[in-house]
């Protein structure tokens, strides 16, 4: 029964197969990436999980409810449950710092598992595809699997805006002078940097009080 099935899967769902999990073993792995980059693979395969649905059940709308009432559940879940451990956000830079986790793995092998499943399972049995209660539960399933991926991008865009907002504006606390960082401005003892015009008031002020005690 299984090898009929894998001899007659298209080339492509295996390069696919390999790519999604090359990326997941990727995912396992400590990295230092943009946000964008981040939160692709998210979209990408909640773009797939859509696909899947529109594919095997276009024919009832159904099947996209269930997925939406399943993102749904799923997204308000994660947002509750996961945290911020261990992730690090550099607004300077715009990169994340994230640790290792084998949770996207699971999840990109959970779409990838259950698109080929449904599709097996529909061209051997054509009346699944108009089956109501197989529609829900595999809806529901794929939108489960998205809303996951959902929640984990949203934590990640929710941190970065809250260190932007948190970040103090160009231009004050007395980061710039003259139209120029700090940093460039000349240094005085031990390297750090001063600003010249400012000293030069103060000596001047410093040698009119001397004057004006002398006299």
């Amino acid at each position: 029964m299984l090898m009929p099935i894998l001899s007659s899967t298209p080339k492509w769902v295996f390069v696919l197969f390999a790519a999604l999990l090359w990326v997941g073993l990727q995912q396992m792995l400590p990295r230092r990436v943009s946000l964008n980059r981040a939160t692709l693979p998210s979209l990408a395969m909640t773009g797939l999980s859509l696909y899947g649905v529109a594919t095997a059940f276009g024919d009832q709308p159904i099947a996209l409810l269930a997925w939406l009432a399943g993102a749904a559940v799923a997204i308000f879940t994660a947002l509750q449950m996961q945290s911020n451990a261990g992730i690090h956000y550099d607004a300077t830079n715009r990169r994340f710092q994230i640790p290792g986790s084998a949770v996207p793995l699971a999840l990109f092998m959970g779409i990838f598992i259950t698109k080929y499943t449904v599709g097996a399972s529909i061209s051997m049995h054509a009346t699944l595809a108009h089956n109501i209660y197989f529609a829900l539960a595999v809806g529901a399933l794929y939108g489960i699997f998205s809303g996951i991926f959902l929640a984990r991008a949203a934590r990640l865009w929710r941190m970065a805006l809250h260190q932007v907002r948190r970040a103090p504006p160009v231009g004050t606390g007395g980061a710039w002078r003259r139209g120029r960082p700090m940093s460039a401005q000349p240094a005085g003892l031990g390297g750090e940097p001063r600003d010249r015009g400012g000293e030069q008031d103060a000596e001047r002020v410093q040698g009119s009080d001397i004057d004006h005690r002398i006299r």
